[in-house]
């Protein structure tokens, strides 16, 4: 299997609960925005939560 070599993302894995899956497949379904961009925007919801400086 051949990998993509990734120059500005980072591959991770990690799970997810399943009530919340189903909920992010849906927002994803419904706004045409993929999955891994609704991740970059919640990780920086959190990041600004807890008050961490992050660079766009």
């Amino acid at each position: 299997m051949m990998r993509v070599k990734l120059i500005n993302r980072t591959a991770f894995a990690s799970t997810l609960r399943n009530d919340l899956n189903e909920k992010l497949n849906e927002l994803s379904d419904k706004t045409d925005i993929p999955k891994s961009k609704l991740f970059d925007q919640a990780v920086t919801l959190l990041l600004n939560k807890y008050n961490e400086k992050i660079m766009k």
